[in-house]
C-alpha cells in the first residue's frame, strides 16, 4: 500500500488481515520490548527482567515462550549446576527493525505532540486565570 493513493476495497480487507495478524503475534505492551533487548545481546532471564521495568516474572516468563513460539527469540540451556539458559534474538527477529524504527519514530513525535498538546492547556489555563 503506498501513502500517495487512497487503497479500494480488496486491497484494505488484505492490508487489515495482514496487520491483524501482525499484531496477533506482536501484541502485548512487552513483545516488542523483550525483543528489542535481546537484540542488543543475549542475556539471561533476570538481566531481560532488569532491563524492563515493571514486567512482572509470569508475564515475562510468558513473553518468553510466545516468542520462542513464533522463532523471535532462541532459548539455549547449558548444563552448569543449576542451569543456564540464556535467550537470544534470531535472525528472523532482525526482520523487525523497520517496525521497530517505524515505532521509535513514532513514538517520539506522539510524546512531542503531546508535550506540545500540555504546554498549549496550560498556558490556556495560566492566561485565563
Amino acid at each position: 500500500m503506498t501513502p500517495d493513493k487512497i487503497p479500494g476495497k480488496e486491497e484494505c480487507a488484505g492490508s487489515l488481515k495482514n496487520v491483524l495478524d501482525a499484531l496477533y503475534v506482536l501484541n502485548g505492551r512487552w513483545r516488542l520490548a523483550v525483543v528489542l533487548s535481546l537484540v542488543q545481546k543475549p542475556k539471561r532471564f533476570n538481566e531481560i527482567q532488569n532491563a524492563l521495568s515493571g514486567i512482572s516474572p509470569k508475564v515475562l516468563a510468558k513473553e518468553l515462550k510466545d516468542l520462542e513460539l513464533n522463532e523471535f527469540i532462541k532459548r539455549n540451556v547449558y548444563p552448569t549446576t543449576p542451569a543456564t539458559i540464556i535467550y537470544e534474538a534470531t535472525e528472523y527477529s532482525l526482520t523487525l527493525k523497520n517496525v521497530l524504527h517505524e515505532l521509535d519514530a513514532w513514538g517520539k513525535q506522539h510524546r512531542e505532540r503531546i508535550r506540545q498538546s500540555m504546554r498549549s492547556e496550560n498556558a490556556v489555563a495560566a492566561f485565563s486565570l
